[in-house]
């Protein structure tokens, strides 16, 4: 998921929002604004509505927050790098470098977040208690009973058994601890997730028949559930192909460089006709590197305009191609170059240009370990 605005950093964890949050947000706060809070307290102004919606929305916020701290924090503390945190519609995502080395520390880490959403939900349901009981002003306590339901609505919908849920990593630790299998775990752990979605999507539908387009909601989280729990097959097969290996090991070595003021045709002509390679790192006039061209950008560029359109014209710049270090592992990169807009993913080391790895490169492994290993076809890996 990708950030739209970052927001600083906590507990040495950056964190950012993706733009889908405001819509959440919003929805969250005209939902208490315009039908709970009225329904239970209707006595009040719209002012005093809309702010009370608007402060449980933010306080919400703040508990996902917390949810997704909880994993980067447990996760830091058992040796694994942690990139950042992204709110997005579904929840959050805390991105981490690398995965735990033994079932304990990711049962730990998978476990941290449900288990400070059902903290946070006790805690403000005890405090809606005690409001009530001191006749506190009635919009605060059913705005803190709603944030205590709705966080423990939350540790429960993430601790089911199956992948990208808590509950799914949970699950993988436990059959990585009694299979001694880490990559079978997360295969069953995934498959377990299309389980989960399949019985959401199946619930939507029903609730959509006897209750109108309020089922529409959970097809639309089951739907995500699916498409997640495939992804994390996916990358659970990719895990199990290659292991440890390293970038260096599958990329396409020493790639010809091409000047970004060479024309089209006689990039044409003498590079793409003579090396027959389909990508190339663009070069400025002093040799250093600008961007990335590959054969594909060209189709968009009619003949007659060849001439005199440049490669640096046309290649995407650097600071949009995703890079790679040698020493890398092919496991932590591949989503840079599943997200990729030309599915290459350049590789540097230092200011030279040392390699390129395109999905055929890595399809290409994991067919050769399937071959091996007698395993059957490649499942699909997201990227075209």
């Amino acid at each position: 998921m990708t950030e739209s605005l970052r927001l600083g950093r906590i507990a040495g964890v950056s964190v950012g929002i993706n733009w889908s949050v405001l819509a959440i947000f919003v929805l969250i706060a005209v939902s208490l604004a315009g039908g709970r809070l009225p329904e239970v307290y209707p006595d009040q102004s719209p002012t005093a509505y809309l702010v009370a919606g608007f402060l449980a929305a933010v306080v919400f916020f703040a508990s996902l927050l917390a949810h997704e701290l909880s994993h980067a924090v447990v996760a830091r503390r058992n040796g694994i790098e942690v990139e950042g945190i992204v709110l997005w519609l579904f929840g959050g995502v805390a991105k981490m470098k690398g995965d735990p080395d033994a079932p304990g520390p990711a049962f730990r880490i998978a476990a941290a977040g449900p288990s400070v959403s059902i903290v946070l939900g006790l805690l403000f349901l005890g405090v809606a208690a005690v409001l009530d009981e001191r006749g506190a002003e009635g919009l605060v306590a059913e705005s803190a009973r709603w944030l205590g339901v709705i966080n423990l609505v939350l540790a429960g919908f993430n601790l089911l058994p199956g992948a990208p849920l808590d509950g799914g990593r949970v699950l993988r630790a436990v059959l990585w601890k009694i299979s001694g299998d880490k990559e079978r775990s997360w295969v069953q752990a995934a498959r377990a997730g299309r389980v989960v979605g399949f019985v959401v999507i199946g619930l939507g539908v029903l609730q959509f028949a006897a209750f109108g387009v309020g089922g529409l909601w959970l097809v639309l989280i089951g739907w995500f559930l699916v498409s997640a729990a495939r992804v994390e097959e996916a990358h659970a097969e990719l895990r199990g192909s290659f292991g440890d290996m390293t970038v260096d090991r599958l990329m396409t070595v020493d790639p010809v460089t091409v000047p970004a003021d060479v024309p089209l045709q006689d990039f044409l002509d003498a590079w793409v006709f003579r090396h027959r390679f389909s990508t190339f790192p663009v070069t400025d006039a002093h040799g250093r590197l600008v961007g990335l061209v590959t054969v594909n950008r060209i189709k968009d560029v009619p003949p007659d305009a060849r001439a005199h359109t440049t490669v640096g014209q046309l290649a995407a710049r650097l600071s949009d191609v995703p890079t790679a270090h040698p020493s890398e592992r092919v496991v932590d990169v591949i989503d840079r170059l599943g997200g990729a807009e030309d599915r290459r993913l350049l590789v540097v080391d230092g200011d030279r240009a040392v390699g390129i790895v395109s999905p055929a490169d890595v399809i290409r492994v994991m067919e050769l370990n399937a071959l091996r290993s007698g395993r059957g076809p490649v499942p699909p890996l997201g990227m075209p």
